[in-house]
């Protein structure tokens, strides 16, 4: 039996946000507000911002106790129907401790976040709830009127109208990165777009099907070895899907942390990887990443017919696909490429 689905969002519904990691509300608020008048505007949605949300990042920092309430809150708040984070970070897994004792609700919330939040979409999928893997308030989310209308419509096909069966089509365009928060001018808006690479099938020819489940390469490596990161045979089968932070790891770095995912028993068991664009990497630094993840996957692991993909929309880049973790998801080099099996809500 999988994961429990949360519903799915409807107009006047209320969206709950909250900063369980980095205070860049309180940094940036204009960036911030966009984000929520966008999310309201697009999804019909009434925002209620956490008592914490806004607090003064210094303030945050110390104090995850509070930024963990305002998530248990929002998480068992009958009225609430969703969680969207406002930003990551890189401390929320300071935030796992205080959620021990939370009893999950009967109705579970969606729960939205990518980057440092990959810290709490792994916790509820381990507490048998599906989750969210998408833009951030400030991150994505903001930035929305500049997005292409197949961003929305993508989104709005996995939280708001899902079908089984749903495609996910690469953009024609992405960015990284925007331009200065603080100056009023750039509000809203992201650095120039560039055209999108296709694909890359980097071992396997076959289909494979699985549950997805992943998040940020950089944020996954920080809960390894901790009770909060998922045993070797929960990866049976699974559509691992891995993206790199805006902190650039090196190739050889990337395929270091994919060697630790081979010698634990992970590689083993998994259907399939799927790698997001590689923030920031130039050609040659991406040709090198995908001939180590070769070289791993075929000499060490011995693997060859494991399906590897890389340059997917998802992660750090904009715009992004949201995926739901928990879900059963298909990837076929011959075609039709990624898809969903099964909606993420009900």
């Amino acid at each position: 039996m999988g994961p429990v689905k949360p519903g799915r969002l409807r107009p006047g519904d209320t969206v709950a946000i909250v900063t369980p990691s980095w205070g860049g509300p309180s940094v940036f608020p204009k960036v911030y507000e966009r984000g929520l008048e966008a999310l309201e505007r697009e999804l019909g949605v009434v925002v209620r911002e956490m008592p914490h949300a806004r607090s003064k990042a210094d303030w945050l920092a110390a104090h995850p106790e509070a930024r963990a309430a305002d998530l248990a809150d929002a998480l068992t708040d009958p009225s609430v129907r969703a969680v969207w984070c406002s930003i990551g970070g890189d401390d929320s897994m300071r935030l796992l401790p205080h959620l021990d004792r939370l009893v999950p609700s009967a109705e579970p919330k969606i729960l939205v976040g990518y980057s440092d939040s990959t810290t709490l979409l792994t916790w509820l999928r381990l507490r048998g709830v599906v989750a969210f893997h998408g833009p951030s308030i400030l991150a994505g989310v903001a930035q929305w009127a500049t997005m292409p209308p197949s961003f929305g419509e993508q989104l709005r096909a996995v939280l708001v109208h899902p079908s089984e069966g749903l495609r996910y089509l690469p953009f024609d365009t992405f960015s990284e990165g925007y331009p200065d928060w603080g100056d009023p001018a750039t509000v809203g808006t992201r650095h120039p777009s560039r055209p999108s690479e296709p694909w890359s099938w980097v071992t396997g020819s076959k289909a494979a099907t699985g549950e997805l489940f992943g998040g940020c390469l950089d944020v996954l490596e920080s809960l390894k070895g901790t009770p909060y990161f998922p045993p070797p045979e929960f990866f049976d089968g699974k559509l691992l899907f891995l993206e790199t932070s805006e902190e650039h790891p090196s190739p050889r770095a990337v395929v270091r942390a994919l060697r630790n995912y081979a010698l634990s028993g992970v590689l083993a068991r998994v259907a399939g990887i799927l790698f997001g664009r590689f923030r920031g990497y130039s050609d040659t630094e991406r040709s090198e990443v995908e001939a180590g993840i070769r070289r791993l996957v075929v000499e060490e692991l011995g693997r060859p017919e494991l399906p590897v993909v890389t340059n997917l929309d998802f992660g750090h880049s904009d715009p992004q696909w949201v995926l739901p973790i928990g879900v059963r998801a298909r990837i076929d080099p011959a075609g039709p490429g990624f898809s969903l099996l099964e909606p993420g809500v009900v």
